[in-house]
């Protein structure tokens, strides 16, 4: 039996709750937040509407010079992986890259 392993995430939105930065009892940063994602998509030919909000934990001092600048209203592009996380079955994108989106450069 092969094991799938991709597992790679990137989606833009806005940041719609406020972030919360925590550090772990080995000393690893965390920050986590709410991203809202709106988008029109093609699908079967006829264009829809997107939407989804999930929540993103950004982990590691590499990520901490980041999402200290993160605030309620950020736009921003998350490259990542999902996982569950505490309750069941609810989907948390793990940040590995953030990018700031600038409009109007």
């Amino acid at each position: 039996m092969t094991l799938l392993t991709t597992n790679k995430w990137l989606l833009s939105g806005t940041v719609c709750k406020a972030p919360i930065q925590k550090v772990s009892p080995s000393g690893i940063p965390h920050c986590q937040f709410l991203l809202e994602h709106r988008s029109q998509q093609k699908e079967a030919g006829l264009y829809r509407q997107t939407w989804c909000r999930i929540p993103v934990v950004a982990s590691g001092h590499e990520l901490k010079k980041h999402t200290q600048n993160i605030r309620f209203g950020t736009q921003l592009t998350i490259e990542g992986f999902v996982s569950c996380h505490q309750i069941r079955d609810k989907l948390v994108l793990h940040a590995e890259k953030i990018k700031f989106i600038n409009f109007g450069e």
